[in-house]
């Protein structure tokens, strides 16, 4: 296949492209949702011994969801600084260690999303965390045990894939 067509159908707080493909003799033509580039991290208090999670109402599933804190790269920013403002912004934790466990396209059949997923240490809350007021955040700082962690049934692939990273590679 290849993209002989891109044409933008919507252009707002995210993009929607009309893409045209070339697939043999079959001309056909996709939408693609591209929200940009994200980062995320699981959290891992090294004082208090907990994992630092948020809370806040998402758009997809309409309703409150427990999830890694995350959010998106602002231009040319590296996703290591990225997410170091975004657990600042959301949880109010300066960063101490920093590890990438995955670069992933979440939904790669519909969108051009590419999320990069973090397991980060925090030892000293310097800042009130919650979100910013400008961007309407209303985040809840979540605490958990490893045990909670575990037992808990996310819904949000990123953390789903998170958690099960510090399974296998403890913790």
């Amino acid at each position: 296949m290849k993209i002989t067509d891109r044409k933008t159908a919507y252009d707002g707080h995210f993009k929607l492209r009309v893409l045209t493909l070339q697939d043999g003799d079959d001309q056909l033509k996709r939408e693609r949702f591209e929200p940009g580039r994200a980062v995320a991290a699981l959290v891992w208090d090294t004082q208090q011994q907990q994992y630092l999670l948020t809370r806040q109402y998402r758009i997809g599933p309409e309703s409150q969801m427990v999830e890694l804190p995350a959010g998106m790269i602002d231009g040319d920013e590296a996703p290591e600084a990225a997410i170091r403002r975004e657990v600042q912004e959301e949880l109010g934790y300066d960063i101490d260690q920093l590890e990438q466990i995955a670069r992933i396209y979440p939904s790669p059949g519909t969108s051009a999303e590419i999320i990069t997923v973090f397991f980060a240490e925090v030892s000293h809350q310097s800042g009130q965390g919650g979100g910013l007021a400008e961007e309407h955040e209303k985040i809840e700082l979540v605490p958990m045990s490893r045990t909670q962690l575990q037992q808990y049934e996310f819904e949000d692939a990123k953390t789903i894939l998170a958690v099960q990273w510090a399974q296998l590679n403890q913790k």
